[in-house]
């Protein structure tokens, strides 16, 4: 069963700013755009970087050391030199909390 977390408010989320959290231990990158807000996990599958010092831009998020970007929605490359998908979360908002699981269902 996943288990939601609050781990901010909706207004402190600039538009198409990658906001870092953490949630037991995984790091996050909340990402406001295009009208939704997506959670991927922040560390780069091809350099071990944090993905949230980053751009976004057409609802992906590129990594600043080399330039591979991920889909916000689906966590997969589409561009190298990444080859390796990052996971995404689910994410609920329940008014100006956003609440986002990184249980893994089992």
């Amino acid at each position: 069963m996943s288990e939601f977390v609050k781990v901010a408010a909706l207004s402190e989320l600039e538009e198409d700013t990658p906001k870092r959290v953490e949630i037991d231990g995984t790091p996050v990158s909340l990402v406001r755009t295009e009208g939704e807000v997506f959670a991927i996990n922040d560390i780069c599958s091809h350099a071990n970087v944090s993905l949230s010092e980053g751009e976004v831009e057409d609802c992906h998020i590129e990594c600043w050391l080399h330039g591979s970007s991920f889909d916000l929605r689906t966590g997969k490359p589409d561009g190298l030199p990444a080859t390796r998908p990052v996971p995404v979360y689910p994410v609920k908002i329940e008014g100006d909390d956003v609440l986002v699981s990184v249980t893994q269902e089992s």
